[in-house]
C-alpha cells in the first residue's frame, strides 16, 4: 500500500516528476558511460602493458630489481631448467619466457646509439606479444642473428629490415664484446620510452654476447589475471630465493600511475555527478512536501508516526531514483552499443605516442553499483526535504496553506 500510495504521490504534478526522472536519468546515464569508459581505458593500458612488455609478471632473484650490482649477471638465475619443469606444471601458466637484459651501444656506418638490450625467445614472445606492433620487416620469431628494433631506435640509426647493426656490449668479465645482426623488424607499442630506446636479440644471441649461461629473469603468460597470486605464491614456497612481481609493480610510471589518475579522476567526477542528482532530488521532494503540509498533517492527526511519513518520503524518493536510473543506464547503454559501435579512437595518453581505440566495457556489477549509489543518493536527498516537515507540530502542518 505504501508504494502504492508513493508512486501515485510522484505523479500529482507529472511535469515536475518527468523533469527529475530526465535529471536522475542523465546523472546516472552519465556516471555508468564514464565507469565504462574508465573500464575500457583501464584494460586497454592492462592489455598493452602485459602483451608488449612484462607478460602478467617475472621472476626474479630475490632483492635484484631494488639493488644496483657491478656485475648484475652474478645475481642472475644461473640454472633455470627446474624453474622452468616448475612452472610448466603449474595451473593458470601458459607461457614461459626467459630474459636476459643488458645495456649496449648500437653502431652502424652512419651513427652510434646507446640502447636497452632484450634477450628474448623469439619464437615463443611473438605469439604472445602481440601489441607489439611491427611497423616494418616481421617478428623476430626464430631467426638467429637477427634484431628487434624499436621505431625511435631504428630512425636514429636510420636502419630499415635488412639493415646490418653492431652491436657493442660489456661481458660478465667486463670484456667488449660485439656482434653483427640484421634487422628483422621494427616495432612501434605507442610507449616513447620503450620505443625509442628498446631493441630485442635472441636470448643465446644475448647470452654469446655477455657471456654467460644465466638468465635475468622469467616472465609469464597466464591464463587468467586472477593466477598470479597462487603461481606466486607456489613460486616463493618453492623457491624461497626468488621472487615474484606482477606486471602493474613492474611498469609504475606508465601503467599503474596511469590507473591510480584515471581512478582518481573517476572519483571526482562521481561526486560532481552525483551531487547534481541528489540537488535535483532534494528540490522535486521539497516542493512535492511543501505543498503537501497540510496533508502530512491530516496523516499526523490520524495516527501515523513521524517513522511512516519519513518511510512515505523515502519511497518516493527511492522510486525516482531507481525509474530514472533503469531510464538512463538502459538508453545510455544503447546508444554506445547501437549508435557509436562501442568505441572511440583516442588521441596519445601521457607517455604514449600512438592513438588507440577505448571500447566501453559494462559489467553487471558497475549496473548495480551505479542503481545503488542513485538510491542512497535519492534516500538522502529525501531525508533532507522531509525530516523538517515530519518533526513539525501537527497544529502548525494543519495550518499551513
Amino acid at each position: 500500500m505504501w508504494i502504492f500510495v508513493a508512486f501515485r504521490n510522484l505523479f500529482r504534478n507529472p511535469r515536475r516528476t518527468i523533469a527529475i526522472l530526465l535529471t536522475v536519468a542523465i546523472g546516472s546515464g552519465a556516471l555508468f558511460a564514464f565507469s565504462g569508459f574508465i573500464r575500457g581505458i583501464l584494460e586497454e593500458y592492462r592489455e598493452t602493458t602485459i602483451h608488449s612488455h612484462y607478460g602478467n609478471g617475472q621472476i626474479n632473484t630475490k632483492g635484484y630489481r631494488d639493488s644496483n650490482f657491478e656485475d648484475p649477471t652474478q645475481h642472475w638465475i644461473k640454472d633455470w631448467s627446474e624453474l622452468q619443469l616448475f612452472l610448466l606444471h603449474q595451473e593458470g601458466v601458459e607461457h614461459i619466457f626467459p630474459r636476459a637484459s643488458f645495456s649496449a651501444l648500437l653502431k652502424t656506418n652512419k651513427s652510434t646509439v646507446s640502447g636497452h638490450g632484450q634477450g628474448v625467445d623469439g619464437q615463443a614472445e611473438s605469439e604472445f606479444f602481440n601489441t607489439l606492433n611491427i611497423e616494418e620487416g616481421g617478428p623476430l620469431e626464430d631467426k638467429q642473428g637477427g634484431i628487434l628494433l624499436g621505431i625511435g631506435l631504428a630512425k636514429a640509426l636510420g636502419v630499415h629490415p635488412g639493415d646490418k647493426v653492431t652491436v657493442i656490449a660489456t661481458s660478465a668479465k667486463s670484456l667488449i664484446n660485439k656482434d653483427k645482426f640484421v634487422v628483422t623488424g621494427i616495432f612501434h607499442t605507442g610507449n616513447a620510452h620503450f620505443d625509442n630506446g628498446t631493441f630485442r636479440v635472441q636470448l643465446p644471441d644475448a647470452q654469446n654476447l655477455l657471456k654467460t649461461k644465466s638468465i635475468e629473469s622469467v616472465s609469464l603468460g597466464l591464463k587468467n589475471l586472477s593466477d598470479w597470486e597462487p603461481v606466486s605464491k607456489a613460486v616463493s614456497e618453492r623457491f624461497p630465493n626468488l621472487e615474484s612481481t606482477p606486471f602493474d609493480l613492474l611498469d609504475k610510471i606508465y601503467y599503474k600511475h596511469s590507473v591510480d589518475w584515471l581512478e582518481a579522476q573517476f572519483g571526482v567526477v562521481q561526486v560532481i555527478i552525483l551531487g547534481i542528482v541528489l540537488l535535483g532530488i532534494f528540490n522535486t521532494v521539497s516542493a512535492s512536501i511543501l505543498e503537501r503540509k497540510q496533508e502530512i498533517g491530516n496523516l499526523r492527526a490520524n495516527g501515523e508516526s513521524k517513522f511512516q511519513v519519513m518511510r512515505l518520503v523515502f519511497l518516493e524518493g527511492a522510486l525516482l531514483s531507481i525509474l530514472g536510473g533503469a531510464l538512463g543506464l538502459a538508453v545510455t547503454y544503447a546508444v554506445l552499443m547501437g549508435f557509436i559501435d562501442n568505441q572511440l579512437l583516442m588521441p596519445p595518453g601521457p607517455g604514449q605516442t600512438r592513438q588507440f581505440l577505448v571500447t566501453f566495457t559494462f559489467t553487471w556489477p558497475m549496473v548495480l553499483s551505479t542503481m545503488l549509489l542513485n538510491t542512497l543518493t535519492a534516500l538522502i536527498a529525501s531525508f533532507l526535504a522531509g525530516v523538517k516537515v515530519a518533526r513539525m507540530p501537527i497544529a502548525a502542518a494543519l495550518r499551513a496553506y
